[in-house]
């Protein structure tokens, strides 16, 4: 058994954060570089992002501006990146490229890798002949490669320039043991493993080749990664071995799959299509199709309650508490609280986590989304000073459930009712209802003290002389103000409307009630 074991010599933390830059940014993605994140910051140590960008067929243009636009939504700054390169770059991988041939190259001269001549055509010809075809030590000296051919007959084919792709010669009859910090120990047998190609016939590495040469140029001492990369894990270890870097590999740690609601499988983004609910961090719009995915941002969500919601995906504090900014999720995050099994995904949840972060939200910090949205419904705002906005967030962001909600709860506060929900009035409407609102109409003309307090106590003591009951009353004047029954306190109402607004509405919608 090939047992590796980490060296313990103290060497400061550095995690990296490599997605490939081919479309939008899966909130499983995001949550690895969370994980990422909080792991390095609670270390003291270096949060790297790294564009694996080694598949130029999948390469999307746009989609790397789009990836550090969604980390800088989310907070997650990181220490090192294309846009801010330190002593580590470069940090794109196709700009990485000529570092890759080498090690390639001293793996076939150690034995490891092999050069494989066989064209893809030869490939699918084996694929049809063997529906679970892989390239491996069962059939590799009946394929055409520099094991099954003579030196001669290969230095032939690689000085006409015949197309190759270099593969990794896995060893026969051994197995592979790691320490994983999320699962333990962790063993796998090498004959199950294929022969993966290492280099391509473009002369760009694949992940195999390139994860393992970038992360030990950029000193990586710990990798945090998604649990379908496990079955990748002794594949990068070997390479760690047999480049002779054992005594530096990094640290392991797969997270858990975030499933579909069901528990059934991964969630994809076609789940979230299905049953109504984003995937991605931020919209994606493909430049290939022209479509255009919705992202948790422009749904409404706080990048606050959106990295909240994350950080307990498969991970908890061993409390009852589930509301933590980014600074508590730092300071409490353990590797050991990650838990093994897939983490359901629950969108009434992640709901929920946003409701609550926008209650606890300062107003202020809201408005520069709520002017947007004021201006999107044609409202000006040179009509309602700051201080107001404030008052009326104040007042309703507790039943909004993502910000672009404020409109429906508080368009009232802006714009007269257009109609009134008078259903439950008209069969109850009298005469003296109507004289009671013609005379409170005068009233509140009068009145000095435009508190809420005090315009409940005039409301009500105009109510006593009349001999009718409050519920009689209530409901028909906030029907007036709002145009149904809805909305916060009445006279918190009355009070950000203003006496001349109070008065125009009691007269437009009177005539509605009788």
């Amino acid at each position: 058994m090939l047992n590796f074991a980490v060296m313990t010599t103290e060497r400061k933390v550095r995690v990296r954060f490599a997605p490939s830059p081919t479309g939008g940014l899966h909130l499983g993605g995001v949550r690895t570089a969370l994980f990422n994140y909080l792991f390095a910051k609670n270390k003291g140590g270096d949060f790297v992002l790294r564009i694996e960008d080694t598949d130029q067929s999948r390469f999307v243009p746009g989609a790397e501006d789009y990836i550090m636009e969604c980390l800088a939504w989310c907070g997650l700054s990181p220490d090192e990146s294309p846009a801010t390169p330190g002593e580590y770059g470069p940090y794109r991988q196709s700009e990485r490229k000529p570092s890759y041939l080498k090690f390639a190259e001293q793996l076939i001269e150690q034995g490891h890798a092999y050069y494989a001549f066989d064209t893809p055509e030869e490939l699918d010809a084996q694929r049809k002949l063997h529906p679970n075809f892989r390239y491996s030590h069962e059939n590799r000296l009946s394929l055409r490669n520099s094991l099954s051919l003579s030196s001669s007959e290969t230095a032939t084919l690689l000085s006409n320039g015949t197309p190759y792709t270099v593969r990794m010669k896995m060893p026969i009859d051994e197995t592979v043991a790691f320490h994983d910090m999320v699962r333990g120990e962790v063993v796998f047998e090498t004959n199950l493993i294929d022969d993966k190609v290492l280099l391509k016939a473009d002369g760009m590495p694949t992940y195999h080749l390139a994860v393992v040469v970038d992360d030990k140029a950029m000193d990586i001492t710990h990798v945090f990664r998604g649990e379908e990369w496990l079955p990748s894990a002794p594949i990068h270890i070997l390479l760690w071995e047999y480049l002779g870097w054992a005594d530096s590999m990094p640290e392991w740690a797969h997270l858990p799959l975030i499933l579909k609601p069901d528990g059934k499988g991964k969630l994809s983004k076609r789940d979230g299509e299905r049953l109504g609910f984003p995937v991605f961090a931020m919209n994606w719009s493909d430049p290939n199709t022209g479509e255009t995915t919705q992202g948790f941002r422009e749904r409404g969500f706080l990048p606050e309650a959106f990295v909240n919601m994350l950080g307990l995906l498969g991970w908890n504090d061993g409390t009852e508490q589930e509301l933590f900014d980014l600074r508590e999720l730092v300071s409490k995050f353990d590797v050991s609280r990650i838990s093994k099994a897939g983490a359901k995904y629950d969108f009434e949840k992640a709901k929920w986590f946003n409701q609550e972060w926008i209650k606890r939200t300062p107003s202020e910090a809201l408005l520069p989304q709520i002017k947007a949205i004021l201006n999107n419904h044609g409202i000006a705002l040179s009509g309602f000073s700051e201080k107001k906005l404030r008052s009326v967030v104040d007042l309703v962001k507790e039943r909004l459930t993502y910000v672009e909600d404020f409109w429906e709860q508080a368009q009232f506060f802006f714009q007269q009712p257009e109609t009134y929900d008078t259903s439950a009035i008209k069969g109850k409407w009298n005469p003296e209802k109507t004289v009671f609102f013609q005379d409170i109409k005068q009233i509140f003309g009068d009145q000095e003290n435009w508190e809420p307090v005090q315009l409940e106590k005039t409301f009500k003591d105009k109510i006593s002389q009349s001999g009718m009951k409050i519920g009689e009353l209530m409901m028909p004047f906030r029907i007036m103000l709002v145009g149904g029954k809805f909305g916060p306190d009445v006279f918190r109402i009355v009070e950000l409307l203003g006496k001349d607004e109070v008065i125009a509405r009691i007269e437009k919608a009177l005539p509605n009630f009788q």
